[in-house]
């Protein structure tokens, strides 16, 4: 009886065993574990960012940013240079809102190098300043076009009045020596004629009008300037000196002044 009673029970043994090798997870190929990988943590904030939250541009006077000391010292002439021409009159100087905009020489105007504004010299000339009050001198690089307020002769940059005691008081009395030049100082260049600033865009407008109906070869602009007023702008004929000149005499308005300038 105990023989006939195992032969059944050894059977389901193997039936089981059998079963359990077949679902067994190392036949065949194995199932991939899922697993959920959390994200990383956020990256720290950079302790080289340069305005915190909430700050703009122009909180204040705004700092010099990435420039090397290069960047931002006065030029270099040799030391036996002689000046090629010299003017005196009024110096200014403008910082904010024009910091960070593109200048007339298509650089970033940058209100913490030795730089300046001129009407009339080569973009890219050198200049020795005096001021004729306290003695103190600088050397700056035109990089701008400027000012365009009767009486002056020179828009000195932030940097530049700091050093030539023009910051406080905000004009002086200077002299200005062009000691390098990279084009003639008397002939040649583009030439155009500078009209404002006008208070209200409709007077622009109305001159802009007139000059385009006067001067029919001339390309008559009006833009505002970055300190919100309006200014118009005529280039003559092929940027002559001469005809420039012309346009500048018999010109007149009603608010604002009129300039020649130098576009080049």
């Amino acid at each position: 009886m105990k023989s006939r009673d195992a032969f059944p029970v050894s059977l389901f043994i193997s039936l089981i065993l059998l079963l359990v090798l077949l679902l067994s997870p190392g036949c065949g190929h194995p199932k991939q574990a899922s697993v959920d990988v959390p994200p990383p943590p956020p990256a720290e904030p950079s302790a080289s960012t340069s305005h915190p939250a909430g700050a703009t541009k122009h909180d204040g006077i705004p700092s010099a940013g990435k420039e090397t000391s290069a960047d931002l010292a006065e030029p270099t002439i040799p030391p036996d240079a002689k000046p090629m021409a010299t003017e005196t009159g009024r110096a200014s100087w403008y910082g904010p809102p024009y910091h960070n905009r593109r200048g007339s020489n298509g650089e970033v105007y940058n209100m913490h190098a030795m730089t300046a504004a001129h009407r009339t010299l080569p973009l890219g000339s050198i200049v020795r300043v005096t001021n004729l009050k306290t003695g103190q001198t600088a050397l700056v690089r035109i990089t701008d076009r400027g000012p365009f307020i009767s009486g002056r002769i020179i828009d000195l940059s932030l940097a530049a009045a700091h050093k030539l005691d023009v910051y406080q008081p905000g004009v002086a009395d200077v002299r200005v020596e062009v000691m390098e030049a990279p084009m003639p100082l008397g002939s040649g260049g583009k030439w155009a004629v500078q009209i404002g600033g006008f208070s209200h865009e409709q007077a622009a407008a109305k001159l802009t009008d007139h000059l385009k109906r006067r001067y029919r070869t001339a390309k008559v602009v009006k833009f505002a300037s970055p300190t919100g007023d309006w200014w118009v702008r005529v280039r003559v004929l092929d940027d002559d000196r001469e005809r420039a000149g012309k346009l500048a005499a018999e010109t007149q308005t009603s608010e604002g002044s009129v300039f020649l300038v130098r576009l080049d």
